[in-house]
């Protein structure tokens, strides 16, 4: 390792450009169950465990296509009914995929398939303790050497 540069640790928060914030609280509140962590008149926070979602009221109305991210979550298929339900536009495809109301390009994945894992004390913390990784996701994890 080049001890010149930095080493990325993983990604402590999102922020994401919404145009009113109680607007996009009610909307991911209604799709998420929301640990709002602090809210201000132009910012919100969303806990994610041990990690966060930073919402700010900006101007732009433009809608990412490609420029996105991806929340690990328990169940894909649930998220998918609960934003049809919404009314709300889902990309084409086998994923959850879809634009919010500001254009913000989200996916959700399901966090038993991929190499991603929260420690045994965040999950449980989160009342998540009962996820389990699927046998691909375990190798790929011991294939970097990120399993004890």
């Amino acid at each position: 390792m080049n001890n010149q540069r930095l080493r990325a640790v993983g990604i402590n928060h999102v922020a994401l450009e919404v145009g009113d914030i109680g607007e996009a609280l009610d909307f991911y509140g209604k799709l998420f169950d929301l640990d709002l962590l602090g809210r201000g008149e132009t910012d919100a926070f969303i806990g994610l465990g041990d990690q966060f979602i930073a919402l700010f009221k900006g101007g732009t109305d433009a809608r990412d296509t490609g420029r996105h991210f991806g929340l690990a979550v328990d169940d894909p298929a649930k998220g998918r009914a609960i934003l049809e339900s919404m009314g709300v536009a889902l990309m084409p495809g086998k994923g959850v995929n879809f634009n919010d109301p500001w254009g913000n390009y989200v996916q959700l994945v399901t966090y038993e398939k991929i190499q991603f894992a929260k420690t045994p004390a965040v999950l449980r913390a989160m009342g998540m303790d009962d996820l389990e990784k699927t046998d691909a996701a375990k190798r790929e994890m011991a294939d970097k050497g990120f399993t004890d």
